[in-house]
């Protein structure tokens, strides 16, 4: 068995569950349904509720990666579909779900309390079940490194599961230079990370406002941050949440390379960009990763990294 990962068959939901709220930069109400999906399905994203268009389905991969400013946002040839994905990511990511099928009735996935424990509650409700089919993975086999404007990610061999490793250093006296480093297994997703907060600073928040982000920011979904204090009555969840934070979008981010990872990540003053950059690069190079079964000898698979014309953007419960 390799640790760090649910190994042998893979897996998906006993039964759908449903959790609604709004989004945070669209403000509007928004409904996710996760419903259970067959073997080798992964993870797909259904867009419902566009006015005057046809429902539209997204591979959760990350070729689908159309913006990464403020949030990760799928989409395709006719545009961006489904924004802020990262959270539903790396709950269904980090409590081992291999195949689900995630409706979203809005244009972004609602904030909840603005971390992933909302999503981990309803994956725990519904429940895991395996599939008569093996589990596979991505091995990572050398480092890939991406640097931009003093930050840096890397991917790197690592012999169990997925490591996170993750840094950030903020001018702050609030928060400054935090570490965190977690081997990524369910019961630590629910205890160390889920309920970790996305946060902002309060100097930020007009010029959020008049570009049209934010619009659904509140105390009930972000740490706010004022010069001095933290302007939320109940404080911070942990003592460094905010890296914490920074860790469940980076698996978040991870879950797009398709399939299960065998390595370690670190990313240093890094976000949503510079994981997506650090993915893109890991899978165009064929020679640094291998994807087979986990209980079996890794094999390539023909074409997977074939990434020509993508271009990085600027912007749980008993399994039977």
């Amino acid at each position: 068995m390799t640790r760090g990962m649910q190994s042998g068959r893979q897996t998906t939901l006993r039964e759908q569950v449903a959790v609604s709220g709004i989004g945070i930069h669209s403000g509007s109400p928004v409904t996710v349904t996760l419903h259970p999906a067959e073997a080798d399905t992964g993870i797909v994203f259904w867009r419902t509720g566009i006015a005057g268009q046809r429902d539209r389905e997204l591979t959760a991969n990350f070729r689908s990666v159309t913006a990464t400013e403020f949030a990760t946002v799928l989409g395709d040839r006719n545009g961006p579909a489904i924004s802020t994905t990262e959270h539903v990511l790396a709950a269904i990511y980090g409590l081992g779900v291999d195949n689900v099928v995630i409706e979203v009735d809005g244009p972004e996935v609602p904030i909840m309390d603005g971390s992933a424990a909302a999503f981990v509650t309803a994956i725990d409700q519904a429940g895991l079940v395996k599939l008569p089919a093996p589990r596979r993975c991505i091995k990572v086999l050398k480092p890939v490194r991406v640097n931009a404007n003093g930050c840096y990610g890397e991917l790197r061999p690592h012999a169990y599961g997925l490591r996170v490793e993750t840094e950030i250093d903020f001018d702050h006296p609030l928060i400054g230079r935090q570490t965190y480093a977690v081997d990524v297994e369910p019961n630590v997703f629910r205890r160390e990370l889920a309920r970790a907060r996305t946060f902002g600073f309060m100097r930020d928040v007009t010029k959020l406002w008049s570009a049209g982000y934010a619009l659904g920011a509140s105390f009930e979904n972000t740490v706010v941050i004022a010069e001095n204090r933290i302007l939320n009555t109940e404080g911070t969840r942990f003592p460094d949440e905010f890296v914490r934070h920074k860790a469940v979008d980076a698996i978040g981010d991870l879950a797009l390379a398709g399939a299960p990872l065998i390595g370690a990540y670190r990313s240093v003053r890094g976000g949503h960009k510079l994981n997506h950059a650090v993915v893109t690069a890991l899978m165009a190079d064929q020679s640094a990763w291998t994807y087979g079964d986990l209980e079996e000898p890794v094999r390539r698979l023909r074409g997977h990294a074939d990434v020509a014309g993508l271009a990085v953007p600027a912007y749980g419960p008993d399994i039977s």
